[in-house]
């Protein structure tokens, strides 16, 4: 097979020659070369609209990612947020539920008010006077205050105190006013006027009573 013979001098003087306002009189090696130059700038072209529009959609889905991860974030710790609420409300039930517990009845003060007394006497105290007073009524408890003055040394008088903390049910001792019991009595006697509080849980029918609009 004879040799392939180029003659690039004569190629180059056509390459010279070439008149781009008309395309039909180029050699064919020319035309060809430049339709093959064209189809590679398309073919790159397009390629490059491919991958541009590729990286913008992946782009997007990393965006949308971000915004979907920030979304579950945040709902996550809403949820943690919730069941912590629901657990602090669970033991706040808990509480007041063993809070409640503690209050007697309406019909097991007057077991409460005999307890203190026995207290008293356990203490080794001498009453002077034990008055109930009226009861004040709160959203879902009532105060049963009791005014007291009951004599003894300083130590019979932590004994008592200490009794009534002791009780089952809650007793508060308020305004606690002590002097020396004065008069014939040893000068160790003390007399203390204080104000003994228990408390009762409302009935259902007295709480539906004590709400506003319930009496005309």
């Amino acid at each position: 097979m004879a040799g392939l013979n180029i003659d690039f001098k004569k190629i180059q003087q056509e390459a010279q020659a070439l008149d781009v306002n008309n395309l039909g009189v180029w050699p064919l090696w020319a035309r060809a070369t430049t339709s093959a130059i064209v189809f590679i700038l398309a073919l790159v072209g397009g390629w490059f609209g491919v991958i541009t529009g590729i990286n913008e959609q992946i782009a997007g889905a990393q965006l949308e990612e971000q915004q979907l991860r920030a979304q579950f974030e945040e709902k996550q710790k809403k949820v943690a947020a919730l069941d912590a609420y629901k657990e602090q409300l669970e033991q706040m039930k808990k509480s007041f539920g063993a809070m409640l517990g503690q209050l007697p009845s309406k019909t097991e003060v007057a077991n409460l008010l005999n307890d203190i007394s026995q207290t008293r006497v356990a203490s080794s105290l001498e009453e002077e006077l034990f008055k109930p007073e009226a009861e004040a009524s709160r959203e879902f408890y009532a105060e049963v205050p009791n005014k007291i003055v009951v004599t003894g040394n300083y130590h019979s008088m932590g004994l008592f105190v200490s009794g009534v903390a002791a009780l089952p049910r809650i007793v508060t001792i308020d305004d606690v006013v002590i002097v020396p019991a004065g008069g014939n009595a040893p000068k160790d006697q003390l007399r203390m006027t204080a104000t003994a509080k228990t408390y009762r849980y409302l009935e259902d029918s007295e709480m539906a009573s004590s709400k506003p609009g319930a009496r005309k």
